[in-house]
């Protein structure tokens, strides 16, 4: 199958790239050509534009920042796919912009699969992220093998609109734990303890997570830099506050988590990297969580 790829940033790359090396043909297109270059050095072609990509190629999809902008996007690929196309959407969307985008995309005649991912763009970057797809089983089946291109998991949680709603789950988890590896790593600081035998031991507890052992090496290095932002972040979470008011589930954590960021965004701006929530608890108390041996990027 030739399949189109629209948006090549920080996690689209990388994805697009998997595809690429597994042998599938491959259209791609990013605002900005440079983003396409190392993709299209390993065989992709480049077109100059969405409805260039969507007109050549048998499936597209789509990687982009926001709701909004998947909006323009799909109405200018819409008119050009060709005939049976499918479109899978790997942005993170609330269930309410999916369900939209799929009865906008079915009267074009185009069948529409969710597939937001998880793990960070680390993984991506190894074609190791994990994937969560929602829609139709038989689609599902059909692109399983690009799926298992770009990710080492992949997960059909059930009809459209499931997969946002674990997206948001695993995301607001993150930002949470986040904020929790920073508070505990402060401790430990201000306890007067080596901060990477701490992060070493925390490792290797019962209060390990994920993100202490990813976000919070970043931290340690003072990098920050885990290629997601403090905008993305909040949009994120108010995907899941607003699923807490849907389904009557008080998010006590995830409101918190909230506060911390518009807090980092008010310091830092959006753009900042996510983990600069920490930022804000060594800035407040002047105290810098530093420890030799960690990596700027992961």
């Amino acid at each position: 199958m030739h399949y189109g790829y629209i948006g090549l940033g920080n996690l689209g790359g990388h994805c697009a790239a998997s595809l690429r090396r597994a042998g599938f043909d491959l259209t791609v297109t990013d605002l900005n050509r440079t983003a396409g270059d190392a993709v299209c050095a390993a065989g992709a072609q480049w077109a100059d534009t969405p409805e260039a990509v969507a007109a050549v190629v048998d499936h597209v999809i789509t990687c982009l920042p926001s709701p909004a902008v998947t909006a323009q996007v799909l109405t200018r690929i819409l008119p050009v796919m060709k005939p049976g196309a499918h479109w899978i959407e790997m942005s993170t969307l609330g269930r309410d912009d999916v369900l939209a985008f799929a009865d906008q995309a079915a009267a074009s005649g185009v069948r529409l699969m969710e597939l937001p991912v998880t793990g960070g763009v680390h993984l991506a970057a190894q074609g190791q992220i994990t994937m969560l797809a929602g829609g139709d089983k038989d689609l599902f089946d059909l692109h399983l093998p690009a799926l298992e291109a770009i990710g080492n998991q992949v997960f059909h949680i059930g009809p459209l609109g499931s997969a946002s709603i674990i997206k948001v789950i695993t995301n607001m988890l993150a930002f949470i734990h986040l904020k929790a590896c920073g508070e505990a790593l402060m401790l430990a600081k201000r306890g007067g303890l080596d901060l990477g035998q701490a992060w070493h031991a925390i490792k290797a507890s019962s209060g390990n997570s994920f993100v202490h052992e990813t976000e919070g090496a970043l931290v340690l290095n003072g990098s920050y830099d885990i290629a997601f932002n403090i905008d993305l972040a909040l949009k994120d979470l108010g995907f899941a506050l607003d699923f807490g008011r849907e389904f009557g589930v008080p998010l006590d954590l995830a409101g918190a988590t909230e506060q911390t960021y518009v807090a980092a965004r008010a310091a830092y701006g959006g753009q900042a990297q996510s983990p600069m929530i920490v930022k804000l608890l060594e800035d407040l108390l002047g105290t810098d969580l530093r420890a030799e041996g960690f990596p700027a990027r992961l």
